[in-house]
Formats: C-alpha cells, sequence, structure tokens
C-alpha cells in the first residue's frame, strides 16, 4: 500500500506517523521501455514509405505523438511527488500536506478532538476519509484507492482512539 505508519516512544508517550503518497505503477525503467517500443511500433508503417515525400508529412505527426506520451507520463510523475504526513501523539495531530510543487499545507488539532470520518457518498471519490477538529475538516489520502482508503480509516480509527486513551 502507498502507505506506512511509524511508532516511536517519547517520555510523554507513542508517537504514531502516517506517510502517504500516491501510487505509481510505471517505474522510470518501465518508462524509459514504454517510450522505446512506443517509438519503434510507431514508425513500422513508415518504412515502406522510405525515401518519398510522404514520410515527411508523417513523421512530424508521429513524432509529435510520442511527444505527448512522453510528456503526459513526465507529468504523472511529476504530480505523483505529493505527500502527506500524519502525527498522531496524545496531545496533537498534525497533518502535512507537500504539494508536486512543494507548497506545504498543515493542519492541527488537540488529539482529544479530532475525528476521522469516511463519507461513503457525496465527496469527490468514494469512501473519501477526512479528519476533523478546531472547527475545520481536511482530507487524507484522497489519492489513494477506494480499498486503501478503507483500510486507511480503520487503521486511523484506532490510532486516534489509542491516542486519547489514558
Amino acid at each position: 500500500m502507498p502507505y506506512e505508519w511509524n511508532a516511536s516512544s517519547k517520555p510523554t508517550g507513542t508517537v504514531r506517523r502516517l506517510r502517504l503518497w500516491p501510487h505509481r505503477s510505471l517505474p522510470r525503467r518501465g518508462f524509459a521501455a514504454f517510450i522505446l517500443a512506443t517509438f519503434t511500433l510507431i514508425t513500422i508503417p513508415l518504412y515502406p514509405l522510405l525515401g518519398t515525400i510522404v514520410l515527411w508529412g508523417l513523421l512530424p505527426f508521429l513524432l509529435l505523438a510520442v511527444a505527448g506520451l512522453w510528456w503526459g507520463l513526465e507529468r504523472s510523475y511529476r504530480d505523483g511527488t505529493l505527500e502527506e504526513e500524519l502525527t498522531i501523539d496524545a496531545e496533537q495531530i498534525r497533518l502535512t500536506r507537500t504539494d508536486p510543487k512543494g507548497a506545504r499545507k498543515e493542519w492541527e488539532c488537540q488529539s482529544y478532538w479530532a475525528k476521522a470520518t469516511m463519507h461513503e457518498k457525496g465527496g469527490p471519490v468514494p469512501h473519501y476519509v477526512t479528519l476533523s477538529g478546531k472547527g475545520r475538516e481536511v482530507e487524507i489520502g484522497a489519492f489513494l484507492s477506494e480499498d486503501e482508503r478503507k483500510a486507511l480509516y480503520g487503521e486511523l480509527s484506532d490510532a486516534l482512539r489509542q491516542a486519547t486513551r489514558p
């Protein structure tokens, strides 16, 4: 799953950290192989046209298609640098979201008042998970798959319950 929990102890109690990131189904090595295979396969229809003027008419469009694939996959990798980090301890909860461009958004709340909620319908995605407290509601893990959000909600609820136990 594209998230992991870490726990550490300190004098005031246990601190649990959750790090979330978008799933990447195509590693960089696969990206290079895909672009190469696409380029190779897209040039096959051009072989009979070698030495003709028609080749020069079709070539720019085929190269534009490969460049569009390259750009789209690079954009996907750039957007994949998104990261969310949740820190839960007995006193406070802090959620930090780092966008692909490096902008950071933070939300914090006292652990006692924090509540995890799953919106099965009505959110931007099915089984939308939010944290609420201190008069605000923030999303967490919207980029995860539906099954991963369901599992995250259960684990998050347990972690919040454990944090507020005396």
